[in-house]
């Protein structure tokens, strides 16, 4: 079974953009495909809470409010550190799902009532940290993770759930515990060194 490193996976990305799969386009396959696999794994799945960092994980996850919100579902984004900073793919997609009026909220408004509304919806999907995280949570990350592992509904993190490093599988503390991982083109060292984070792991492909 294929496993790449996170550097491993840069320099494959890195090469894919130079022959012309552009960034974007990579990040628009990722987000697209994770949101078909939840489709697939939770047909009947209403409700979606997006926990969205300023990084290309956030990124991802802005592709996947968007599909998931044309396919019918309520979709809210939880922006853990604001928005992410144009130009770059991670901005274009924020600003796509803003297009959409998909609700968007940061950490702060979602402590307390909202909190409670996230806590009881059908889907979390984690897309705060990404392949380059190492060491600990930041505060913020850390509360998104709080609020996803308290949540009722089933969590999808997307490439490696956040807190969790991708090629020692050393998990931070208060790491998000997922159901679901969709991990883009191939599995990473952390899905085989931390099943119990990690739940079911499926691998989507995303044009490389």
């Amino acid at each position: 079974m294929l496993e790449v490193t996170a550097a491993q996976m840069k320099q494959l990305e890195d090469r894919a953009n130079t022959n012309g799969l552009s960034y974007e386009d990579m990040m628009e396959n990722a987000g697209q495909a994770a949101a078909r696999i939840l489709l697939e794994c939770m047909p009947d799945f209403r409700t979606a809470a997006i926990l969205c960092g300023k990084g290309n994980n956030g990124g991802d996850g802005f592709v996947v409010a968007r599909k998931l919100f044309e396919a019918g579902r309520r979709v809210c984004i939880i922006l853990t550190d604001g928005a992410p900073a144009g130009p770059g793919a991670a901005y274009t997609n924020y600003m796509r799902a803003r297009r959409l009026s998909i609700p968007l909220f940061s950490l702060d408004e979602i402590l307390g009532q909202e909190e409670r509304l996230i806590q009881n919806t059908n889907v979390i999907v984690d897309a705060v940290t990404g392949t380059g995280f190492h060491g600990e949570l930041r505060k913020n990350a850390k509360m998104a993770a709080q609020i996803a592992n308290r949540a009722n509904g089933f969590v999808m993190a997307l490439d490696v759930p956040s807190g969790v490093e991708a090629d020692t599988g050393r998990a931070a503390e208060g790491a998000v515990r997922a159901n679901l991982t969709v991990t883009f083109h191939a599995r990473k060292p952390c899905h085989r060194l931390c099943k119990d984070l990690c739940g079911d792991v499926r691998v989507a492909r995303i044009g490389i």
